[in-house]
């Protein structure tokens, strides 16, 4: 079952936050629906899949985190935006949701209108892959599938990468071996972030080198150029998972 392209699921505890979003959403031309608590959402996603989903890091029943590692581990979800809404101010709870695969996050109290804005940014990015077509790129002793953002390594790991960690792996596999500069990387990554722009591609980059085990003192798979950006230091090819 494919999911409708403007079609929103949100999970909330706070009933005034579920009624205001779906209110503003739908203004702005999505469908939307809502649950109170993971079992809710868990069903409501089963029976109809959605083009993006809103995940509240509290809720009465199971948290955020488990639910977002719940979509990625399902087959047919597995590519669906998330973003995350968190009342913390603690960065390790946002860091542990874009590790479990979430695409952004939103703290609370948060303006409607960003929210509106971060939704398009995703919906737009997960289309523009669609139309791209997919493939798989090996790279080093990796195995990229850009239809289900699955990275394989050939020792058997496996694992799902967000959205933002996708477009940026995907921008070094497009360009090997060539200097890719910060507002280049940035445009990759925007919308996940909040701070100056070099930050926030220092911040994407060595999160990306954590997935490809590159955390060296001296980087051997996405080096960094000083004064210019970065590199991808390895040939890229297509290849057919199954196959030598």
């Amino acid at each position: 079952m494919n999911a409708p392209a403007k079609s929103i699921l949100l999970v909330d505890d706070d009933q005034e936050i579920r009624e205001l979003l779906e209110a503003y959403l739908s203004r702005a031309g999505f469908q939307v629906r809502s649950a109170a608590d993971g079992t809710a959402f868990r069903q409501a996603l089963l029976e109809e899949e959605a083009a993006l989903a809103i995940l509240d890091v509290m809720l009465p029943d199971e948290d955020g985190f488990s639910l977002c590692r719940w979509i990625r581990s399902h087959q047919r979800l597995a590519c669906m935006p998330v973003i995350m809404l968190t009342a913390s101010s603690d960065e390790a709870d946002r860091v542990i949701g874009l590790e479990l695969g979430a695409d952004d996050y939103l703290g609370k109290p948060f303006s409607p209108r960003e929210l509106l804005a971060r939704i398009k940014a995703l919906l737009r990015r997960a289309q523009f892959t669609q139309v791209r077509g997919g493939e798989v790129l090996a790279f080093d002793d990796w195995r990229l599938d850009t239809v289900s953002h699955r990275l394989f390594h050939e020792d058997g790991e496996e694992f799902f990468l967000s959205g933002a960690d996708f477009a940026l792996l995907k921008l070094f596999l497009d360009h090997p071996q060539q200097i890719l500069d910060r507002d280049t990387i940035g445009n990759a990554t925007r919308g996940r972030e909040v701070g100056p722009l070099e930050r926030i591609v220092d911040m994407a980059v060595s999160r990306l080198r954590q997935r490809l085990r590159d955390t060296g003192k001296a980087p051997r798979l996405i080096q960094t150029v000083r004064g210019s950006g970065y590199l991808l230091a390895a040939q890229v090819r297509p290849h057919r998972l199954g196959n030598g």
